[in-house]
């Protein structure tokens, strides 16, 4: 009874390591102390090709003999009596690692052989991943490495990986002539993105030609964009004008604050893109063109679509390769080093030698910029003129920051300016021109900032949309300050 129960147990144990050997990932392949084959599992046959027949019960020596394999583990066990790895080819044309390790009785005597048989399939294809994952790292290391160089030639600053994202994807495209469309808020720096995509295009020998839609009004952009013939209305030259698209032929066409088109013009401009033909008003002619798009938007183009004051059609044409830029609250890691090179320049310009001192620093780190680089480079220039001796004190910067309770006058040794008593001399501006020209830049800015577009900013202040840009342009041409 008890030889009956040990029995039944041996053969339970038997069948489950039977199942384990079956339904093992790897090949296995067993033989006797002198090379005989007792058992392969399924693996070992759908990894090496060879069927169960054609090995079970046959010499290892025979089998490389009849070329079935190309040498045996096994038999190199038999010579050295420790495991061996090594790489075997079959007749099928696969190949396999395969681990042989020898089993000993208890006297010593070499019994069985196990071999485990990995596929090198497997094997290859990670590597080949792996190959791939480290050129992929390497392709990128390159392109930093070469956009980090170009951004250094064009002086340009772009640190941040935010930023970072964006020039990799101006880098990608600047060399195609797809169309470009660059989002972002008023002042992040779409033009100097158009620029370097320019300078990286195949295009860059020819012209770059640089359109503010908004700045045009209504009733003179088709001429501007298309040009006219002699005597096309009343007031054009008696020679004619070539318009945008033809000056920009065989080079580039920047189209800033598209969004501003009016829907009658934006049907024409779809046309003209899709057809890569225009004709002047009051012409006849159809005029080929060749020319590369970029165009440039801080409107949410999509919403615009949906309530109808932009074309779908042209909304997708234009919109082949859109690149986002980041707001500069979103890319701070840019914020000092393109202090420190507006500095840089602005010492050279005025010959100072002046230094921010770390207050100053962190506060422009911790300011909101709503508007962005180029409220950055404005504050710059304002804090270098204003500011007595080689540094550039927090207070000198006239901007405080709602993330922080640092107080920029605990670093001056001036005390806040407070309201004048009743005693207390006034002191006037030297030059009224300049005072009313610096609060009216500031009021274009605050409308332009609460509108969103030119039109409506400047119908809230009055003007023609052409008038406001031109000030506004104007006061920028000399850097104001406030």
């Amino acid at each position: 009874m008890v030889k009956k129960q040990i029995f039944s147990t041996i053969a339970e144990v038997a069948d489950r390591m039977s199942a384990i050997i079956e339904y093992s990932f790897d090949g296995i392949y067993i033989t006797d102390g002198q090379a005989n084959t007792i058992l392969i599992n399924h693996a070992y046959e759908v990894i090496t090709g060879l069927k169960k027949s054609e090995v079970m019960g046959k010499n290892m020596a025979d089998l490389v003999d009849q070329k079935v394999i190309s040498h045996s583990g096994s038999l190199r066990v038999i010579q050295t009596k420790t495991p061996i790895t090594l790489h075997q080819q079959f007749k099928t044309g696969k190949e396999a690692l395969i681990t042989s390790s020898p089993i000993f009785n208890k006297e010593g005597e070499l019994v069985m052989i196990v071999t485990n048989v990995r596929d090198l399939t497997e094997i290859y294809s990670l590597k080949e991943e792996i190959q791939e994952k480290e050129e992929a790292i390497e392709r990128y290391r390159l392109e930093r490495a070469h956009i980090q160089a170009s951004l250094t030639e064009q002086d340009m600053i772009c640190v941040d990986n935010a930023s970072l994202s964006s020039l990799f994807l101006a880098n990608r495209v600047a060399p195609m002539d797809t169309t470009v469309m660059l989002f972002g808020e008023t002042g992040v720096g779409k033009e100097v993105m158009t620029r370097y995509i320019y300078q990286n295009s195949l295009r860059a020998k020819n012209s770059l030609i640089e359109v503010n839609c908004g700045a045009i009004p209504d009733n003179l952009i088709e001429s501007e964009l298309f040009g006219y013939e002699p005597g096309a209305f009343t007031g054009a030259s008696r020679n004619g004008k070539m318009g945008m698209f033809e000056l920009a032929n065989n080079g580039t066409l920047f189209l800033d604050e598209v969004g501003e088109l009016p829907k009658s013009m934006q049907v024409k401009l779809l046309r003209a893109l899709q057809e890569q033909k225009i004709r002047r008003i009051g012409g006849t002619k159809a005029i080929d063109i060749n020319v590369r798009i970029i165009a440039a938007t801080n409107r949410n183009l999509k919403k615009m679509v949906e309530t109808g004051d932009f074309r779908e059609d042209l909304y997708y044409r234009l919109t082949v390769f859109p690149i986002s830029i980041p707001p500069l609250r979103y890319r701070r890691k840019d914020i000092t080093p393109l202090s420190r090179a507006f500095l840089k320049k602005l010492n050279k310009k005025y010959n100072f030698q002046k230094e921010f001192t770390n207050l100053s620093i962190q506060l422009l780190n911790e300011y909101d910029w709503p508007g962005n680089i180029r409220e950055l480079k404005n504050i710059i220039e304002r804090a270098i003129i204003v500011s007595s001796g080689n540094e550039i004190r927090a207070d000198d910067l006239h901007i405080y920051s709602q993330r922080s309770s640092t107080n920029p006058a605990k670093e001056s040794s001036v005390s806040p300016a407070s309201v004048p008593s009743k005693n207390t001399p006034i002191e006037l501006p030297q030059n009224l021109e300049e005072t009313m020209a610096k609060t009216e830049y500031q009021y274009l800015v605050l409308a332009y900032h609460k509108y969103g577009n030119v039109r409506d900013a400047a119908k809230a202040m009055n003007m023609t949309p052409s008038t406001f840009v031109r000030k506004r342009k104007r006061y920028e041409a000399h850097n104001p300050t406030t």
